[in-house]
């Protein structure tokens, strides 16, 4: 397929405004053609009118039909073969193999929403019907469910181009949900996210819907994101990226004149806390673990530990030791693009110079600077400089971690008190640290998302019981997540319909539940017969 560089708008491809880019190859910082042409604001104001315009169609359509166009994107996607993978692996440096798991991963997650909307009951459905005769005033008929939000405006991210992105899991709960998505493409892959949105807008238009469900625009995000974001057809907004970029989203849509929800992960240290029964036992094992995690994907992963807790010790110190050797042998490798490696060095200097901060270890090997490579690092601080120095919470994002030693578990306990939010936290315990650290795991429980026992971080398991948010600055709603089957309530909102007629009913609130869904009603799950109570019966009447 040859790429044309142009904004997709519906069923159009448009040059856009005067401005153009192109795409570096990080292995060897060289330009990639073709010219990418980033939007003008009214090209941001069609994909956005046409967005409108679909809304109100799309958001009817039945779940059969969001989950065959999903599919359909799945399957456009896998059509795309060598080609997706040779262009994703020349925008971002990522191995090969990496990206052909990560389209296993978007195709997947495409297929688990069409799965969720086919079956039908994620819209919570509930019931409560009228008492006419209940005194001292009757009951009405009240019936509640959840229903599309609006056009949704997602931003591609960097470190995944294709999980995380233009097909991600953003835009396949925003489309699950019924809601056209505008997509600004990130600025490092924008042939990948050319080929990608090309293969939606086939899906689109193979399914009959309005060309508005699926735009994608290309542009800086402090022009055409913003520009995006204050629409006053947008309805919600999803990104993934860094503290900085997804503050200014969130203050953007609250200064419009109507605020908007946006969902925003962001920054996460991800901290480890190493109880002295698990040294003990493996700690060999423990820093093996650790130099993986850390490296893993050069460090790239929103789920990378940046911050190691111990409380010191023989078995603390050979901890380090080992780490340290395991690290210096760690070889330089090629970041996504020439931004994220500068901020990496950055946050190294910065860290580097604060005082009793200290090197523990380095890449042996020096990182080739024209491969956009970076080293691996570990420092290390003790317990009081670390809560002294609110700086040394701050992420860096890259194959680093840092190590602070406390002087017992009172002080771990201070130390989690003061953590901001995150995505995750991990605790490695033995069997005779767990009551010890009963309090310190209620604290973890305010600071993160997802609690991790005897384990690590990096890797998201993509699952309904998932949960991908945390507390501020993890994320901007700690009450979503952006991986799993619930993501698709941030782009819902619910409706009560009272005292309506049952034939001006959605299927999912009519008496008979001619949808098949679960329901709740009068307080209660509903009796239904599940498909598989249904084949046994009939299985039975056979005999």
């Amino acid at each position: 397929m040859n790429l044309h560089g142009k904004n997709i708008i519906g069923d159009k491809l448009v040059a856009g405004g005067e401005e153009s880019f192109r795409a570096r190859n990080p292995l060897d910082n060289q330009p990639i053609e073709p010219e990418f042409y980033q939007a003008s604001l009214a090209n941001v104001d069609e994909a956005m009118e046409l967005a409108e315009a679909a809304f109100a169609r799309f958001s009817e359509t039945s779940g059969a039909a969001r989950a065959a166009l999903l599919e359909r994107i799945g399957e456009e996607i896998v059509a795309l073969g060598d080609t997706l993978i040779e262009r994703c692996h020349a925008e971002t440096g990522l191995p090969k193999d990496r990206l052909i798991g990560e389209r296993a991963r978007t195709v997947g997650q495409l297929k688990m929403f069409a799965d969720l909307v086919r079956e039908g009951s994620w819209v919570d459905a509930r019931i409560d019907t009228a008492q006419p005769d209940r005194k001292p005033v009757p009951k009405p008929d009240l019936r509640r469910m959840l229903i599309p939000l609006g056009p949704v405006v997602v931003f591609g991210a960097s470190n995944f181009p294709l999980a995380f992105s233009v097909a991600g899991g953003d835009t396949a709960s925003a489309l699950a949900a019924g809601c056209p998505v505008v997509v600004k493409g990130h600025e490092a892959h924008p042939g990948t996210s050319e080929l990608v949105a090309m293969a939606i807008r086939a899906a689109v238009a193979e399914s009959g819907l309005p060309a508005g469900v699926f735009s994608m625009l290309h542009g800086p995000g402090p022009v055409v994101g913003t520009a995006l974001v204050k629409h006053p057809h947008t309805r919600a907004v999803g990104f993934t990226g860094s503290s900085a970029g997804g503050r200014a989203l969130f203050n953007a849509a609250a200064s419009r004149p109507e605020p908007i929800p946006v969902f925003a992960e962001m920054s996460s240290l991800n901290p480890v806390f190493i109880l002295p029964g698990a040294l003990r036992e493996r700690g060999a094992a423990l820093a093996e673990g650790l130099k993986a995690s850390v490296t893993l994907g050069v460090g790239q992963f929103c789920t990378k530990p940046g911050l190691v807790f111990g409380t010191g010790g023989k078995d603390w110190d050979l901890l380090e030791q080992s780490l340290a050797r395991l690290i210096e042998e760690a070889i330089p490798a090629t970041m996504l693009h020439a931004g994220i490696r500068a901020s990496y060095e950055k946050g190294l200097v910065h860290a580097a110079q604060t005082e009793r901060v200290n090197l523990v270890a380095q890449s042996k090997q020096a990182p080739i600077a024209v491969k956009t490579q970076s080293e691996a690092v570990i420092m290390k601080t003790d317990a009081r400089t670390f809560l002294q120095k609110p700086e040394l919470s701050e992420e860096i994002f890259g194959p680093f971690a840092l190590l602070v030693t406390a002087q017992s578990l009172a002080e771990l306990e201070t130390i989690a008190r003061g953590l901001h939010g995150q995505l995750t936290a991990t605790i490695h315990a033995s069997p005779e640290d767990f009551p010890a650290a009963a309090l310190l795991l209620k604290i973890l429980e305010r600071k993160a998302g997802r609690l991790i026992i005897n384990g690590f971080p990096t890797g998201v398991e993509v699952c309904p019981s998932m949960h991908h948010g945390g507390p501020y600055p993890a994320t901007t709603d700690a009450r979503f997540t952006s991986v799993g089957t619930a993501a698709v309530l941030r782009f819902a909102r619910p409706v009560c319909f009272q005292n309506f007629a049952d034939a001006y009913l959605p299927g999912a609130l009519q008496n008979d539940n001619p949808l098949g869904i679960r329901r709740l009603v009068n307080g209660s799950p509903e009796i239904t017969m599940s498909h598989e109570s249904e084949n046994l019966r009939n299985r039975d009447a056979k005999r």
